[in-house]
């Protein structure tokens, strides 16, 4: 039976009231769905990331389930070290990796990369707001071409790390991208994670209002351009085979460009360039698909 709403919001999920996170937050968004799928039977590990001051400030933590803070660079060595606690205690528990993109494609890379090539039974999210949002809108490498961060006042000039397929070269059991403007989509994802065995890894598009300096009631229509512009492919490589989720009619790259200050500096020549670059991505993407096994 497909996923419905009603499935979604009869589960409880670990996101409490009342927290510290931005308005139109995209991690808050991602981890409200999330929660409510992998259910209660979960620990998370969160390192230093907007998602640190989100659920931690005491005594109102904004979440409610076992939490690890931890330093930028430790989230999947402390997930390993959790999960195998738990397999010494012979106990089945979810163990959630919560990160930035900091502290997954920059500062937290070479544990991530050990724990995947270990074949640590966890979950490994990065929820992607394409900046070091925390600590001032610094740019990251996960940031896109063109975008202004404080770091990149005249725009950012190099590509984004395509961490996913980064992440698949270790020849993990599974592999997703997901956005918070395709709610099923991501849902569907984690319930598929939660029962695969071995390391999983999860990608979200995760929008930022005042990093992205767009309206907060903008969240989810931006995460839906994001994937219906091609600017962020919706797929999943499950035991190497890689499968596009959703192939929406492409609209063009100007209308997820246009809500976002972030991109206000780009001439037409610049959206045509990165317009191109995402439609040769997608079209690489499709040649993947054919394949058997990428690797």
């Amino acid at each position: 039976m497909p996923l419905t709403i009603y499935d979604l919001m009869k589960e409880k999920g670990s996101y409490l009231p009342g927290s510290a996170a931005c308005p139109g937050c995209g991690a808050t968004l991602a981890f409200r769905i999330a929660s409510r799928v992998l259910g209660p039977n979960t620990v998370y590990v969160v390192p230093a990331s907007c998602f640190s001051v989100i659920q931690s400030p005491f005594p109102k933590s904004a979440v409610g389930a076992p939490l690890y803070n931890i330093a930028f660079p430790a989230a999947a060595a402390t997930a390993s070290g959790v999960w195998r606690a738990f397999k010494t205690l012979n106990k089945e528990v979810n163990v959630v990796v919560w990160a930035g993109d900091g502290g997954t494609v920059d500062i937290g890379l070479q544990a991530l990369s050990g724990a995947a090539e270990r074949g640590e039974n966890i979950i490994y999210v990065c929820y992607d707001n394409e900046a070091y949002m925390n600590t001032g809108i610094q740019r990251s490498g996960a940031t896109p071409p063109y975008a202004l961060t404080k770091t990149t006042p005249t725009g950012k000039r190099e590509p984004s790390k395509d961490m996913p397929l980064i992440v698949a070269a270790h020849r993990v059991p599974y592999v997703a991208t997901a956005s918070v403007g395709y709610p099923f989509d991501l849902a569907k994802k984690f319930e598929k994670a939660k029962r695969i065995k071995g390391f999983k890894y999860i990608h979200i598009f995760s929008p930022c209002p005042p990093g992205w300096d767009y309206p907060v009631e903008k969240t989810a229509e931006i995460g839906k351009l994001a994937v219906d512009t091609y600017f962020w492919p919706l797929y999943e490589i499950e035991n190497g085979k890689l499968k596009i989720t959703l192939k929406p009619r492409r609209k063009p790259l100007k209308e997820f460009i246009r809500l976002q200050g972030r991109f206000r500096k780009m001439s037409d020549e610049e959206i045509a360039e990165l317009e191109k670059m995402v439609v040769e991505r997608w079209k690489f993407l499709e040649h993947l698909e054919k394949s058997e096994r990428i690797f």
